[in-house]
């Protein structure tokens, strides 16, 4: 990075992205793409964001009042349930229905534990902080019993002494009929100022009474470290010179402004994981491919994700430390296998390798920051895969000596194996847990992976994809101009969204298009309520109509695409399920099925921004030297070319054994496999024909 003391002014867009270990930053100006990798500031995530922003001027002089896009995604709601540095929350149910938080749906994981640890997130609201009002709405909607003012008021009280600090609100069938917790979300504001109120007629206004209250409790749980996050973030980037809205990416993969994503924290759960997805879905895009799986490999997990025909599956509900959330998100299945996963020896002498990760800090052992237990990047650095005086770009050196030393210690010399036998070991490890993961995605919900193209992401994705891609038959592989910040470039690439959702209890057989499209208006406009609150003027709109639909009788549904404009509706949409659950599930009835839910999802699309860059123009200018390397696979060490990814030419073929090099990943290239420029400045490896 050079200096420079004339500042630009034109325009620039700026995404970040905080992971567990690094801080992603793409930055796009009218002339070029500048990336970042920082070190995540754990505790005050905002400090890293703040600390860009200086790089940015010292080093690429952007001007924090040229930024005209500032768009982040965030891991400070998932990590406030993560470390349990939520609010004090209470909640108000209806009389008689206290304990629901508690008592859950008596599923367990581990039947067989003689000690027996409670399943359910109790710990969100504990007994104490569990107040019931008297009141009724009937699964009709009909009031049978009028708000009681006495019992209210006790309820207040009761959590004015317990000193409450957010209150989820959750009566039973308030999705049908809300009018009662507003009239107690009133009273609370009235009693309770500056305490925060989360209503479920809001948050999950659908039926289910279980998944409603635990989603509203999170919500509330974690409404108060959003709201101080973002509105510190929202001062700090003001006092720096930033005119531009923050924009926040949610889990479903869509983008709201600072102040709604204060109102609707619990829909930024996972927002990282969701981004790279929709970063993968560009690059995949630019390059006229739409059947992608992407991995995106970090610090101290992967993230996995699947899209078909360039739209990236979305599932209704997501587990946080161990509990189902019910809030929308993109189909992202989180592993805990990254560069910084530990690999250690279980009591039966078997190799493992994570979910522990030595995280950013003190990292893995050839960091050199007191580490000393063998990670997966220290694998790496054994087997030659990676340079140890050019990671991060070179901003940072690690010592091969350390990362010896850690496996050999921990690893070879207990197996009595070499330490590059123990090294290709835990990289095979790694990568079979990573696999497993993809074939979660695809195998388990009808896809064959084999008609898709892998796309690796993150730091440490390039150095997996191939090997991935050789395990689980796949022909092909993308890697981005960027992968090792593909998250942050995917949040410049995502659109403004809001969806709203609503109970429809009706047998498909018994529906009426007309009531159906009453229910659909009435959520029409609430998105239009929210997407008014953002700076949407001149940009395409765009909505979708969904369903949530099951067989009659099922606990669960599916949820797929409606029109009420076609001829046949429900007909389309009895079929569009059946097709559905046929793939999902390996087979259909012909069982009437039944509506459960609508959705409706309002886009407004921001002007496209390139992340890629130009290819070099002259071929042969990318080989800057040769590398002993012993590939995953291999048993012995080869000679390998040395590739700098920033000097590839347009129509450049490269042919394996070699590695290719960037400021913020590294690719494998192993022999039998050739990469070639395609469309976005992406990297197109295919096997080759035997």
């Amino acid at each position: 990075m050079t200096g420079n003391t004339t500042l630009s002014t034109g325009a620039v867009s700026i995404g970040i992205d905080i992971g567990g270990t690094f801080t992603d930053v793409v930055c796009v100006t009218a002339a070029e793409t500048h990336i970042l990798k920082l070190p995540t500031t754990r505790d005050d995530p905002g400090r890293a964001v703040m600390a860009a922003l200086d790089l940015l001027r010292e080093h690429y002089a952007i001007a924090p009042a040229s930024i005209t896009s500032f768009v982040h995604g965030t891991t400070i709601a998932t990590n406030a349930v993560l470390e349990r540095k939520g609010a004090r929350v209470g909640l108000v149910t209806t009389k008689g229905f206290r304990d629901i938080l508690e008592i859950g749906r008596q599923i367990r994981r581990q039947m067989y534990d003689l000690n027996l640890r409670p399943e359910t997130p109790g710990w969100l609201a504990p007994g104490a902080r569990r107040v019931e009002v008297t009141e009724r709405i009937d699964a009709d909607g009909n009031v049978l019993e009028p708000l009681d003012a006495a019992s209210l008021a006790a309820a207040i009280a009761t959590l004015a002494a317990e000193k409450v600090e957010a209150v989820a609100v959750a009566l039973l069938f308030s999705f049908l009929a809300p009018e009662h917790e507003h009239q107690v979300r009133a009273a609370l504001e009235a009693a309770l100022p500056g305490v925060p109120v989360s209503i479920s007629s809001e948050v999950d206004p659908v039926f289910r009474e279980y998944e409603r209250t635990v989603v509203t409790a999170f919500d509330a749980y974690v409404k108060p470290v959003v709201a101080r996050y973002l509105s510190n973030l929202d001062s700090n980037l003001a006092k720096a010179g930033v005119a531009a809205p923050l924009q926040i990416m949610q889990s479903r993969g869509g983008l709201a402004g600072g102040e709604i994503a204060r109102q609707r924290p619990v829909r930024l759960f996972l927002s990282g994981p969701a981004a790279g997805a929709i970063g993968g879905r560009t690059a995949g895009r630019d390059a006229g491919l739409d059947n992608l799986i992407t991995i995106d490999v970090g610090g101290t997990s992967s993230d996995i994700a699947l899209i078909d025909q360039g739209r990236v599956l979305v599932k209704s509900e997501t587990e946080i430390a161990g509990y189902q959330v019910r809030v929308p998100m993109l189909d992202v299945t989180t592993l805990g296998a990254g560069g910084g996963s530990l690999a250690w020896i279980d009591g039966g002498g078997g190799l493992r390798v994570g979910p522990q990760s030595a995280g950013a800090d003190p990292g893995p052992a050839c960091y050199g920051r007191g580490g000393r237990e063998p990670t997966v990047t220290d694998a790496s650095i054994v087997l030659g895969l990676l340079d140890p005086a050019y990671f991060a770009g070179g901003t940072m050196t690690l010592d091969p000596a350390l990362a010896w030393q850690a496996i050999e210690e921990r690893v070879a010399r207990p197996l009595g194996l070499s330490v590059e036998a123990a090294a290709l070991g835990i990289h095979r490890i790694a990568n079979a847990h990573m696999a497993d993961g993809i074939r979660l995605v695809s195998i388990n919900r009808g896809y064959d992976p084999r008609e898709f193209v892998l796309v690796p992401l993150g730091g440490a994705g390039g150095l997996h994809a191939v090997p991935l891609a050789l395990e689980l038959n796949i022909n092909r592989v993308l890697v981005p101009r960027y992968p090792g910040v593909l998250a942050a470039a995917g949040l410049l690439a995502a659109p403004i969204e809001h969806e709203v959702s609503g109970a429809f209890l009706t047998a498909i057989a018994d529906a009426k298009i007309a009531d159906l499209t009453d229910a659909l208006a009435a959520l029409d406009r609430r998105a239009d309520t929210l997407m008014q609150a953002e700076r949407i003027q001149g940009l395409r709109r765009e909505r979708l109509t969904l369903a949530d639909v099951g067989y009659m009788g099922q606990s669960h549904y599916i949820e797929v695409p409606i029109d009420l404009a076609a001829s046949d509706a429900l007909g389309n949409l009895y079929r569009a399920f059946e097709s559905a659950h046929q793939r999902l599930n390996g087979h259909k009835t012909n069982a009437p099925a039944k509506i459960v839910n609508l959705r409706v999802v309002h886009r407004a699309h921001r002007p496209p921004v390139s992340v890629g860059a130009k290819p070099s123009e002259g071929q042969g200018l990318s080989l800057k030297g040769r590398r002993s390397v012993l590939f995953p696979g291999e048993t012995v060490r080869i000679d390998a070319a040395l590739h700098d990814r920033a000097l590839i030419a347009d129509g450049e073929r490269l042919v394996g054994p070699a590695i290719i090099e960037q400021t913020d990943s590294t690719t494998l290239l192993p022999s039998g496999w050739s990469a070639e420029v395609t469309g976005g400045a992406a990297l197109l490896i295919s096997r080759s024909p035997s």
